[in-house]
């Protein structure tokens, strides 16, 4: 092979990795089906490998490689021995439709828009939502999927077969929301947004603590939410994943080790990320009612602002805990405001909050509830009682990273 070949067929991938997601949500525009989309992607990106080192990179590869797909299920139409009339109807449509269907970088993005209000329809249960979003938009596979939230493939696979036989039978329309219809659909879609975020910035299982092309693709598509709607909690969201994400190159050492939050080198953090998310704050939390997102988003500017550890403003991030408890009292909502109440009021203090969320059996299989535990327990000198919590968290521990740091934490004792 030669080098131009091979640099070629690196270019080809890196496009892939970075912009197959695109491609596939305007061939799901162009070609009106989930499966028939997914296959004409994958044509495409072989015809790239095939053509480009013959005819040379285009211009516009994204536009070129939508194009090919397009063509290539037309023909793929062509071969079947017999066409059903819908087929027979797509296919003659995909036939005159005009080259420049493709679009622009605009349109681009309202394909992403579409798709995404597509899969997070309300007409779908939570988890299939959740799961055609990971599969479609964000290109996971079903085994990663299945890896990320203790399941198995073949329930995965059964979730997303099922959702897309929805949208076909139900008919739900491939399009963003109108004006009306925008603040009604907009919390599932936040939610689904959210969760990739956090499949990326704090992956469930696996080898690495973050996994930085989710949470990119998460910020980007929360940037085109906002865009299309400046709501308070749009805002919120994106602010709170550009502040979590300004931490990411503190967040591990050198040997990839996890580094908590009072221990990183703030110098590190992204400041242009802390500057926006903290802006964005500030014009959400002038809205109201504050939502959730807008509140955790103002309690990691409270983080993000404070030069040291040290000069943490916990009595701020308590009162902003104690409001965002009320609104969102999920058990997770209130162990982090025991975490935070620890830290203002003395490990005693949040002790007591922890243990009584452990014992409503709410987080009993949570390992960072059993680990905050420990922690506490450490500082108070109940040094056998940590142990125990520490080996519980361990037991529940699927991230390799913070498996090792909690057997550091444990070997220290």
């Amino acid at each position: 092979m030669s080098p131009i070949v091979a640099e070629l067929r690196e270019e080809i991938a890196a496009l892939y990795r970075s912009d197959s997601r695109r491609v596939l949500a305007t061939l799901i525009r162009l070609l009106g089906d989930f499966d028939l989309a997914e296959e004409a992607l994958h044509e495409a990106f072989t015809a790239a490998i095939s053509d480009w080192p013959r005819s040379g990179r285009p211009s516009n590869p994204r536009a070129w490689l939508v194009s090919a797909g397009r063509f290539r299920a037309i023909d793929a139409l062509r071969r079947r021995a017999r066409f059903d009339l819908a087929s027979a109807e797509l296919e003659r449509e995909l036939a005159t439709a005009h080259a420049d269907a493709v679009g622009t970088d605009d349109t681009v993005d309202d394909d992403q828009l579409r798709l995404v209000f597509t899969c997070c329809h309300p007409a779908l249960p939570p988890d299939a939502q959740l799961a055609l979003t990971l599969r479609e938009i964000c290109g996971l596979t079903t085994e990663e999927i299945a890896r990320a939230f203790l399941t198995t493939a073949p329930t995965i696979a059964q979730r997303i077969v099922r959702a897309k036989n929805k949208i076909r039978e139900a008919r739900i329309p491939y399009q963003v929301p109108t004006a009306a219809e925008l603040p009604s659909r907009l919390e599932s879609v936040l939610r689904v947004v959210y969760l990739v975020f956090n499949e990326g910035y704090a992956p469930s299982v696996g080898d690495s603590l973050t996994r930085s092309e989710l949470s990119t693709e998460a910020i980007r598509l929360g940037r085109l939410l906002f865009a299309l709607l400046p709501h308070s909690e749009s805002a919120g969201l994106l602010a709170l994943m550009l502040l979590h994400e300004a931490r990411r190159a503190a967040r591990t050492s050198a040997r990839g080790e996890l580094v908590l939050l009072d221990e990183q080198d703030r110098s590190r953090w992204d400041r242009n990320a802390v500057t926006e998310g903290c802006a964005l704050v500030e014009a959400a939390l002038k809205e109201r009612p504050v939502g959730p997102y807008a509140l955790q988003a103002a309690i990691a500017a409270v983080h993000a602002e404070a030069v040291s550890a040290a000069a943490t403003d916990w009595a701020q991030i308590v009162g902003l805990y104690d409001i965002l408890v009320r609104i969102d009292p999920s058990p997770v909502v209130a162990l982090n405001r025991a975490a935070a109440v620890a830290m203002q009021a003395g490990p005693a203090a949040g002790l007591k909050l922890i243990e009584a969320i452990l014992e409503s059996g709410d987080l009993a299989g949570y390992a960072l509830a059993h680990s905050a535990r420990a922690e506490l327990l450490r500082r108070l000198g109940r040094v056998d009682e940590s142990r125990d919590a520490y080996r519980r968290a361990l037991l529940l521990t699927r991230l390799e990273p913070e498996r090792r740091f909690l057997e550091r934490r444990l070997g220290s004792l």
